[in-house]
């Protein structure tokens, strides 16, 4: 099933992206072919999810704050781009067994590390709940850099301003077999970071702020 949203829109966002962002893509042959994959991303504006599907052809699921449901009109839209909730303030078991239902079925979910957008462009704390779930699922995680995001639209500022936006897909990482659960989940934690954090100017690889 696709994305009918997304599809319907993909031609004119991607025009706009290219226009008003200066956006470019790389290391789209990383992207697989389909799922049970996990996508982690770092996490800079609210137009993160839809802007990385932009190449990625396979319908993507993403976990996004609770709070955006209560908003009339913006709840409709972002359910039918796939969103599903999740509290970012304590554990969730809902949004947990969502993702573990989709990604047993095949399906490609989408979950930023980090939690909430970085507040000064940097690379914030990850949370450990992604690299839990493809520990313990198997399945394999395919690392994003977004370059730019935090000069177009920083947190506070209503609207994006015109940029250059750079949006690089790793290669995928497969969880290492370990008979420690949360050793193996961090380990993966880690390489999946390093991963992202590689392209990052230096100053933004470890940021003092605490995320949002």
């Amino acid at each position: 099933m696709r994305t009918p949203v997304l599809d319907v829109f993909r031609p004119f966002l991607w025009l706009l992206a290219r226009l008003y962002w200066r956006v470019r893509f790389e290391g789209v042959e990383h992207i697989p072919p389909g799922g049970p994959l996990v996508i982690a991303p770092n996490h800079l504006t609210y137009a993160d999810p839809v802007l990385l599907c932009l190449p990625i052809r396979m319908p993507v699921h993403f976990m996004a704050w609770d709070a955006l449901f209560e908003i009339p009109g913006l709840a409709w839209l972002i359910r039918r781009l796939r969103a599903f909730p999740v509290q970012l303030k304590r554990p969730d078991p809902r949004s947990t067994r969502e993702a573990v239902r989709l990604l047993g079925a095949g399906a490609v979910v989408m979950i930023f590390p980090e939690a909430g957008r970085s507040l000064d462009g940097s690379l914030q704390r990850f949370q450990s709940g992604a690299f839990r779930l493809a520990c313990a699922l198997k399945v394999p995680v395919l690392p994003v850099t977004i370059l730019g995001g935090h000069e177009a639209w920083p947190p506070g500022r209503i609207l994006p301003r015109p940029g250059r936006l750079t949006v690089i897909y790793h290669p995928v990482i497969e969880p290492l077999p370990a008979h420690d659960a949360r050793a193996a989940a961090q380990a993966l934690s880690r390489r999946v970071r390093a991963a992202i954090a590689a392209p990052l100017p230096p100053g933004r690889r470890e940021s003092a702020v605490d995320p949002q």
